[in-house]
């Protein structure tokens, strides 16, 4: 158990991307945890133990969060059901194994997944689009993603800055968008409006969204970040795994910083809490939810943990060479 939690918060530490797993992997004590660098070099293991460790694949309740927004995600990956009487918005799945609890998770809550009309997402990795193929399918729903993203998403990840080389490993169902999105741009269905900022860095497409939602009278603003954390193996500044990515890192940090929400989640649920507000909205409701300080916080540490990998990747504190 002391293994699993130290292996969780090693994960925690260097990603912001959890990924698949095999249980004897993540229960076997007698091996030594991985270090960063173990990850970096090995996507299979990183992929395996995190998506054990931070149970990407295991089954949640879904819940309703505020106004027409319900989380149908897993226990670790998040995903998003907007409800509007013209149907349904989905935002993100989890891995490409895990569609079916998406769909059971609509289905208990009194929805029918084939209402769904539009999909969208943070960012085109495995663990947020994974099962947006098997979706689409079920549903016929438009896909509508951010530019940058689109080849990585229509190829299934081969196209991908970071992962494209093992896409065999870190890839997912191909899938076609059939709208393409750019900065500002907006996603309206019924009384749900989504405008779509690009945040890049995490992926050159990733997307903030930003609405406003509704609940018993009251309006709140609802944010749900993308782009701002890095994998093991991500390079920001020397020999950079993309030109301009820490100028994008930068730039993404600082638009996250001007948006103040009421509400945030984000796209793994340990970054927002989601089972610590999940048990106080059974009693508080919608105010368990609502954290701007939260929001400020995480933020700050995507900020900090960048400028501690540029200064680590550039040999800053380094003893002088004799």
């Amino acid at each position: 158990m002391r293994k699993t939690v130290a292996l969780a918060g090693l994960l925690f530490s260097v990603m912001p991307l959890p990924c698949p797993a095999s249980l004897a992997v993540a229960q076997d004590v007698s091996r030594p945890l991985p270090t960063k660098e173990d990850l970096a070099k090995n996507n299979k293991l990183f992929i395996t133990l995190a998506r054990k460790a931070l149970k990407w694949d295991e089954p949640a309740e879904p819940i309703k969060m505020v106004g027409p927004l319900y989380f149908v995600g897993t226990k670790g990956l998040s995903s998003f059901l907007f409800v509007t009487q013209e149907g349904h918005i989905l935002l993100n799945t989890a891995m490409p194994e895990t569609g079916q609890l998406i769909v059971e998770s609509i289905r208990k809550l009194g929805f029918k997944p084939e209402d769904i009309k539009i999909i969208i997402n943070g960012h085109a990795h495995s663990d947020h689009a994974g099962a947006f193929a098997y979706i689409k399918a079920i549903s016929g729903a438009e896909l509508a993603v951010m530019e940058p993203d689109v080849a990585q998403m229509e190829d299934g990840g081969k196209s991908d800055f970071h992962y494209g080389t093992d896409w065999k490993i870190m890839g997912f169902p191909p899938v076609k968008v059939d709208r393409i999105l750019r900065d500002g741009d907006t996603v309206r269905l019924g009384d749900v409006l989504l405008t779509a900022y690009n945040t890049p860095g995490h992926t050159r497409g990733s997307t903030t969204w930003v609405t406003q939602l509704i609940d018993s009278g009251k309006v709140y603003t609802v944010v749900f970040p993308d782009g701002a954390g890095f994998n093991p193996g991500y390079r920001v500044a020397r020999d950079p795994s993309y030109p301009g990515i820490g100028t994008d890192y930068r730039n993404t940090h600082h638009a996250l910083e001007l948006l103040k929400p009421n509400i945030w989640a984000g796209h793994h649920t340990e970054y927002f809490d989601m089972e610590e507000k999940r048990k106080r909205a059974a009693t508080e409701g919608v105010k368990a939810w609502v954290d701007p300080e939260g929001y400020r916080r995480f933020v700050a540490e995507k900020k900090s943990a960048f400028e501690a990998l540029v200064n680590e990747e550039m040999g800053a504190g380094a003893a002088p060479a004799k």
